[in-house]
C-alpha cells in the first residue's frame, strides 16, 4: 500500500492552528487530531468543537483518533461532523462493532486503536469491520515521547494477519526520521508524526523527508 502521513495537531501552536494545517496542507495525507479526555489518558486535549473549526479551515481530510471514554456515545459525531477517519480505543470500547459500524454509517473510514500491552491477535476477527488499524508505538496521552521498540514484533504480527484485507496499519508515537524506516519495514503504510513536523522548521519538507525514507523502507523490504 502506499505511504500516508498525517502530521498530529497535538505538536502544533494550539493559537495558530489553521495556520498550522496549511503549513503541511501541500506535502501531508491526513491532519492527525487526538482528542484526549483525561479519564481514559491522563490529558485534556481538543474535542469537537476544534474539530469542527479545522474542518472549515483546512482542505486536509481530518484524521481523528479518540483516545475518550465511551467512544460509542461520541465517535459518531466526528464523522457527521465530517472527519474522514474516526478511530476508538479497543480498551474504551463497550460495543465495538455498534460503534464501527456508527462510524462507517456516518461516512468515515472507521479505525479501531490498540495500546502498546494490547495484543492484535484478539481483535482478528474485528477486521472486516475497519478500514484500519492503528498501532500505539507509546503509551497514549501525550505527545513527544520515546519510541517503543517493543511494539515493532506486533507491527510484523498485524501485517500478517491484515494480509491483502485491505485494512491500512497506522503507527503512532515518537514516529520520526530515526525510526520510521523501522515501522515501513515491519509493515505498517500510515504514519502519525507530531514533533518531526512540526518541531522542524519546515513542516512540509519534514513531511516529505519522512514519505521518502518511509517509501525506501517499504520498497526494500
Amino acid at each position: 500500500m502506499a505511504v500516508q502521513i498525517s502530521p498530529s495537531i497535538l505538536s502544533a501552536d494550539f493559537a495558530r492552528l489553521a495556520d498550522e494545517a496549511a503549513a503541511v496542507a501541500g506535502a501531508a495525507d491526513w491532519l492527525h487530531v487526538d482528542v484526549m479526555d483525561n479519564h481514559f489518558v491522563p490529558n485534556l486535549t481538543l474535542g469537537l468543537p476544534i474539530v469542527e473549526a479545522l474542518l472549515k479551515a483546512t482542505s486536509l481530510p481530518l484524521d481523528c483518533h479518540l483516545m475518550i471514554e465511551q467512544p460509542e456515545r461520541w465517535a459518531p459525531q466526528y464523522a457527521e461532523a465530517g472527519a474522514e477517519s474516526v478511530t476508538i480505543h479497543a480498551e474504551a470500547a463497550r460495543a465495538p462493532v455498534r460503534t464501527l459500524r456508527a462510524i462507517r454509517s456516518a461516512g468515515a473510514r472507521a479505525g479501531l486503536a490498540l495500546n502498546p500491552a494490547t495484543g492484535v491477535e484478539p481483535y482478528e476477527d474485528l477486521l472486516p469491520e475497519i478500514d484500519m488499524l492503528l498501532l500505539m508505538t507509546v503509551e497514549p496521552g501525550f505527545g513527544g515521547q520515546r519510541f517503543l521498540d517493543i511494539v515493532l514484533p506486533k507491527i510484523r504480527r498485524a501485517r500478517r494477519l491484515i494480509g491483502d484485507r485491505g485494512v491500512w496499519l497506522q503507527v503512532d508515537g515518537g514516529v520520526s526520521a530515526e525510526t520510521i524506516e523501522r515501522c515501513a519495514e515491519a509493515g505498517a503504510d500510515v504514519f502519525v508524526a507530531g514533533n518531526a513536523v512540526y518541531g522542524a522548521d519546515d513542516p512540509a519538507q519534514a513531511v516529505q523527508n519522512l514519505r521518502a525514507q518511509a517509501e525506501r523502507a517499504t520498497a526494500a523490504s
